[in-house]
């Protein structure tokens, strides 16, 4: 499951930091809300035995601003997409959401002006393009890689069979990077992470390319990174 909360923010610009920054806590944050004891295992553990947390979420994306100097701009005029492919995540994120009048991320506190279920995609052909809309992170070891790196497409096709197998799907998998952006470093309170935008088209079974549209592309998914438009 995937949806938009439509936020407005109540400052002008969010600083580079809180970007993804506040990704990890929020989330948590709103699955502790319903299922205190789920949210800790994800936090501590992961999920199912694997240190993967099986959700994900983009930074605040707004429209209606200008370039700022420094600064990440913001506006009323804002959205958050979040979800996983699991049911029982999803749900708690949902349900959470739908109580609240603000989120608070990081510096700046977000209203709450609405949450909207996302269209389900039509993957039955086995083929997508996946276009995101935060740098997808890859590491290979421990260098952060970029999309037209050696080794990217290779990494990121482990990735997504790690994520099959959590998921219980079939892990068979070709990847193929078709364009990226510029490359990004954001600094977080536990280090620095490298990576670039990227659209990549996914052959996969139809359940998998569901569960990383709903999930995510790369590492780092519960902080905004590889998240899908």
């Amino acid at each position: 499951m995937r949806f938009y909360v439509d936020v407005a923010a109540n400052a002008s610009f969010i600083p580079w930091g809180d970007v993804h920054g506040p990704a990890r806590a929020v989330l948590y944050g709103l699955v502790g809300e319903q299922d205190a004891d789920l949210a800790k295992d994800l936090h501590d553990a992961g999920w199912q035995g694997s240190p993967l947390r099986p959700l994900g979420v983009s930074p605040p994306l707004f429209s209606r601003t200008r370039p700022r100097h420094g600064a990440y701009s913001a506006s009323s005029d804002g959205v958050i997409s979040m979800g996983s492919p699991v049911s029982r995540i999803a749900a708690c994120l949902l349900a959470a959401l739908a109580s609240r009048k603000e989120i608070r991320w990081g510096s700046v506190t977000l209203s709450v002006k609405g949450i909207r279920l996302d269209d389900f995609a039509d993957h039955a052909g086995g083929v997508a393009v996946f276009e995101t809309v935060s740098p997808v992170l890859v590491k290979h070891e421990d260098l952060y890689l970029l999309p037209e790196d050696p080794h990217f497409q290779e990494r990121l096709t482990h990735n997504i069979r790690h994520k099959a197998d959590v998921l219980g799907l079939p892990g068979e998998v070709e990847v193929e990077v078709l364009d990226s952006g510029p490359r990004r470093r954001f600094d977080l309170s536990k280090g620095f992470r490298i990576g670039a935008t990227a659209r990549i088209r996914v052959a996969a079974a139809p359940k998998l390319l569901d569960a990383l549209r709903e999930w995510g592309l790369g590492l780092s998914t519960v902080e905004g990174f590889g998240w899908v438009r």
